[in-house]
């Protein structure tokens, strides 16, 4: 037992002591928590002063700048009232002064209102007195004219009338001269050019031919016993044979110009060699007809070669050949044609058109007079027909068809190829014609000429390609006359046949004489 109280003797000594120095620690740590809880809360005051004392100093310095702020803020307010009162006051010093400027102009406004309905009750007034006035003169005017307004009226108006036609013809006469001149000028100088490259010669031919005879026995031979030589010569030709006092000279008579070559040359052999029978006359007329046949193509080749035209049908080739033994009047065909077709492709070019249809158009504008004798109707027609068979392009064929203003033209290489005929028509010397048919022409020009109203007399000059109208001023004025050349040129385009082209001139003249005494 004893042992066990020592045990518990020593756990309470130890268990007692424990407690003492745990309590004597506890002491001392209270202590010294005491004393830095003390020092502590002293340093917790020293640093609440100091942030009292920073808070105080913030505070005032706060409140001096918020004081500055409010002063500054006021004294802006003040100087923006101080400009808005003054802009105010100036605006509406400018409003006092619109108003009284409105004023003043409303007040002349209505002083210029009551101006004008015065002046108008004026004027109501004067053209009241203005229209008795007139009405007076008017009737006072009827009674001494005889004329009622309506008449006067009309009078007045054509006398208007007519003095505008003539100002309306004397403006057009301006601008037709002004036309004419630039328009012939630059024509003459691509005619010109035309005509400067093509220099061709001209040749007139009859419709008869005269072979040569070594003596005047020949013709006995000719004839034949009984006239069965002449009479064989004539059935296979179709040509006639006039053996007259003529020394050394048998004229072949004949309109078809091929048959004639024909007669012409089996004549010359038949002579050349002598025998003349009628089985010879038949011999050499086959051969003449042969070499005439060969001369047909080569002059139709030589032609188309000239020009460059190619791809021609053979059978239009030897027609062209046949206008060689061709003519109107006087001038050969195929060498009008071949002209005809280089004045139309000089001009073409110079133009900028087509060069190859304006050749070949004027080489084949004549085509129709090679079977003219043979086929009715004109030349024209017929050309187009054969140009039709033979598969020509239709510009060549509209070109061709319009070079005697039958079809109005639609291209420039017709007006070219027209154009080109006439030039080639008109050159001197190129055509002639017998003195009974030209003093007819001349006759029949002056004729219609004549047969228009105001017409005083007439005159063809320049060999008929000039007709020279004198008019009676008193019937025809200046727009008349103008009218009237017109209408002749139309007539005579229409009525008259003639080569070239017929210049027409309407002169009017007015003459005032009088005699100082």
């Amino acid at each position: 037992m004893k042992p066990i109280l020592n045990v518990v003797l020593l756990i309470l000594g130890l268990i007692v002591g424990g407690a003492g120095g745990a309590f004597a620690g506890y002491r001392y740590y209270q202590n010294q928590a005491e004393k830095k809880l003390n020092s502590a809360e002293a340093r917790a005051r020293n640093v609440i002063d100091e942030a009292m004392r920073e808070a105080e100093a913030k505070k005032k310095e706060s409140v001096l700048e918020a004081k500055e702020e409010v002063h500054r803020l006021r004294a802006d307010f003040e100087r923006e009232t101080k400009e808005r009162r003054n802009e105010t006051q100036r605006l509406e010093r400018r409003l006092v002064q619109k108003e009284e400027s409105l004023d003043r102009k409303v007040e002349g406004l209505e002083r210029k209102e009551e101006n004008l309905a015065r002046k108008e009750r004026e004027l109501d007034q004067q053209h009241q007195s203005a229209q008795e006035l007139l009405d007076k003169q008017l009737a006072e005017l009827e009674r001494i004219s005889g004329l009622t307004t309506e008449e006067a009226r009309k009078i007045f108006l054509e006398q208007v009338e007519q003095d505008a036609r003539g100002d309306a013809a004397r403006m057009m006469r301006e601008i037709e001269s002004e036309a004419k001149e630039s328009a012939e000028k630059k024509a003459r100088e691509i005619v010109g050019i035309a005509i400067q490259r093509v220099a061709a010669d001209h040749s007139s031919e009859l419709t008869v031919s005269v072979v040569q005879l070594p003596t005047d026995e020949m013709k006995g031979r000719i004839i034949g016993r009984e006239g069965r030589n002449i009479r064989t010569l004539e059935t296979l030709t179709g040509i006639d044979l006039i053996i007259d006092d003529t020394p050394e000279a048998v004229v072949l008579s004949g309109f078809d110009p091929v048959r004639r070559e024909v007669a012409k040359i089996a004549l010359q052999k038949l002579i050349a060699d002598g025998r003349i029978h009628p089985a010879r006359i038949e011999e050499m007329v086959e051969k003449a007809q042969r070499e005439v046949e060969t001369r047909i193509r080569e002059e139709g080749e030589a032609a188309c070669f000239e020009l460059g035209i190619h791809n021609l049908h053979p059978e239009l080739i030897k027609l062209l050949g046949r206008l060689r033994f061709r003519t109107s009047y006087g001038q050969n065909v195929l060498k009008h044609s071949v002209e005809v077709a280089h004045l139309a492709g000089v001009m073409a070019a110079e133009l900028g058109v087509n060069v190859e249809v304006s050749k070949r158009a004027g080489l084949l504008h004549d085509i129709g007079k090679a079977v003219d004798h043979e086929i009715e109707g004109p030349h024209v027609q017929i050309g187009v027909n054969l140009l039709k068979r033979y598969k020509e392009s239709g510009e060549v064929i509209h070109g061709m068809e319009c070079h005697h203003g039958d079809v109005e033209p639609h291209s420039v290489e017709a007006v070219l190829v027209t154009a080109s005929d006439a030039i080639s028509a008109a050159r001197p010397g190129a055509r002639r014609e017998t003195l009974e048919t030209y003093i007819k022409r001349l006759e029949k020009l002056e004729t219609l000429a004549d047969g228009f109203e105001g017409v005083e007399k007439s005159f063809a000059i320049q060999a008929g390609r000039e007709i020279r109208i004198m008019v009676k001023p008193e019937k025809v004025d200046d727009y008349a006359a103008m009218k009237m050349t017109k209408e002749i040129a139309k007539r005579i385009e229409e009525e008259l046949e003639y080569p070239g082209q017929i210049k027409v001139v309407v002169v009017r003249e007015t003459r005032a004489v009088e005699y100082a005494r």
